[in-house]
C-alpha cells in the first residue's frame, strides 16, 4: 500500500516534515504519494532557483578520461590538467567490471524499494551504528529549505563490521563496488601526487588521501515541480576525492572555473565521474580545485548514483602537503584536524565553497 496523505496534510509543514523525516517516508514516500505540488518546505530560495533556468547554455563540457590509454603519462597529465582547471572528469575503459556497475545500481534501487519499516531501521534514531544512516535532504535541521533526495551512508570501518550492521540487500554489491574500485582510485591518486612531488602512495600519504571511506546510495525521486527545488544543493565535496557512479538519466551540474557557467554532466555509459574533493585542495595548496556542483529534480524520472567518497582518516591532520610548499610557495590554509572540518561541513545547509574557508589562513 502506497503511504496517502490527504490534501489537508500538506497545508500543515510540520506535518510533511513528520511524514518525510521522522516516519522515515522520505521524499520517495512523499512522492508515490502522487502530489502535485512541492510542499512549501523544499521551495529554494529566488537565487537558487533561478540557476535551474541557465544551465544548459554552455557548449563547455568536463574533460572525458580514457584510462586504457597505453601511453600513461598521457593519462596521468590528463588527470591532473582536469583537477586543476576543472575539478572535475570522467573516465572510461577504468577496469572495474560493468556487472559490479550494474549490481549496486540494482541494489540501490533494491534498497530504496524497502518498506518503510524496513529502511527505518537505519534512521539516526533507530541505526544500530553510527557509521550506518538512512536519511533524507542534507541536513534538514539545518536547511531553510529541504532537498529533494533520500540516501543511505555507509561508513566503511571493516568488513565483518559492515557484515553486522549494513543492510542484507545492498551489503555485497555495495562492498565488491568499494573493493573493485580500489585499485583505480589508487592510480588516479598516484597520477595527483606525483604531480604534486608525492613520490609514492606509501603508509601515511594512503592513510592521508585514501584514509577512510564513505558511499551514499542517493535516490531522487520524481518531483511535482522541479523547477522550485533541487536534487542536491550548491556545494562541494569534503573528500580528497569522490567516485560517482550515475544511471542514465543526468542531473548533476557543475561550475566552470574558467566561465562561471554550470555544466550538464552527462551520462557517459559505464563511466565514473571524478571530483576534487575539499581535502584535496587543502592538500595541494589551492592547485586542485574541488568545486560546486548541484542536482536538479527531476519531473520525469526516479534517479540513483552512488558516490564513494575517499577521504583522510578521520584524525588526519590535513594542510598543505611538505612536498608542494618545499620549494617556497606560500601556505594559503592552515592544519586542520579533518574530522573537525567535516563536522563544521554538515553543521550548516549547503552553501557553495563556504567551507573550503574554514581552512584559510
Amino acid at each position: 500500500m502506497a503511504p496517502t496523505l490527504s490534501t489537508s496534510q500538506f497545508s500543515n509543514p510540520a506535518e510533511v516534515t513528520d511524514f518525510v523525516v521522522h516516519k522515515g517516508n522520505g521524499v520517495k514516500g512523499l512522492s508515490e504519494t502522487g502530489i502535485k505540488a512541492l510542499p512549501d518546505q523544499y521551495i529554494q530560495p529566488l537565487e537558487e532557483r533561478l540557476i535551474n533556468k541557465f544551465v544548459n547554455e554552455t557548449d563547455e563540457a568536463i574533460p572525458v578520461i580514457d584510462m586504457s590509454n597505453p601511453d600513461e603519462s598521457k593519462v596521468a597529465e590528463a588527470v591532473c590538467d582536469a583537477a586543476e582547471n576543472w575539478g572535475f572528469f570522467q573516465v572510461v575503459n577504468h577496469g572495474v567490471p560493468l556487472e559490479v556497475l550494474d549490481d549496486v545500481k540494482a541494489a540501490t534501487h533494491r534498497f530504496f524499494n524497502l518498506p518503510v519499516e524496513e529502511k527505518s531501521k537505519f534512521t539516526k534514531e533507530n541505526s544500530l551504528s553510527s557509521t550506518v544512516r538512512f536519511g533524507t535532504s542534507f541536513s534538514p535541521l539545518a536547511e531553510k529549505a529541504l532537498e529533494w533526495k533520500d540516501y543511505l551512508s555507509l561508513f566503511y570501518v571493516s568488513e565483518a563490521e559492515a557484515e553486522q550492521f549494513w543492510p542484507d540487500v545492498c551489503r555485497n554489491e555495495t562492498l565488491e563496488y568499494m573493493n573493485k574500485s580500489k585499485k583505480m582510485v589508487r592510480k588516479l591518486l598516484e597520477y595527483l601526487g606525483k604531480n604534486l612531488n608525492v613520490k609514492e602512495l606509501d603508509e601515511t600519504k594512503e592513510s592521508l588521501f585514501m584514509g577512510s571511506i564513505r558511499i551514499n546510495l542517493n535516490y531522487y525521486p520524481i518531483c511535482p515541480n522541479p523547477d522550485l527545488t533541487v536534487g542536491v544543493g550548491r556545494h562541494s565535496d569534503v573528500s580528497s576525492l569522490t567516485i560517482l557512479l550515475q544511471d542514465q538519466i543526468g542531473g548533476l551540474h557543475v561550475r566552470s572555473l574558467a566561465s562561471g557557467n554550470w555544466v550538464h554532466v552527462p551520462p557517459v555509459p559505464n563511466s565514473f565521474v571524478i571530483n576534487i574533493g575539499d581535502a584535496m585542495q587543502i592538500l595541494s595548496n589551492g592547485r586542485y580545485k574541488s568545486v560546486e556542483h548541484r542536482v536538479l529534480a527531476n519531473g520525469y524520472n526516479n534517479r540513483i548514483s552512488v558516490p564513494i567518497f575517499v577521504n583522510p582518516k578521520p584524525e588526519s591532520v590535513i594542510g598543505p602537503l611538505p612536498e608542494v610548499i618545499a620549494n617556497g610557495e606560500e601556505p594559503i590554509y592552515r592544519d586542520v584536524v579533518y574530522s573537525d572540518y567535516v563536522k563544521y561541513f554538515f553543521r550548516k545547509a549547503h552553501d557553495g565553497k563556504k567551507t573550503v574557508d574554514y581552512a584559510k589562513i
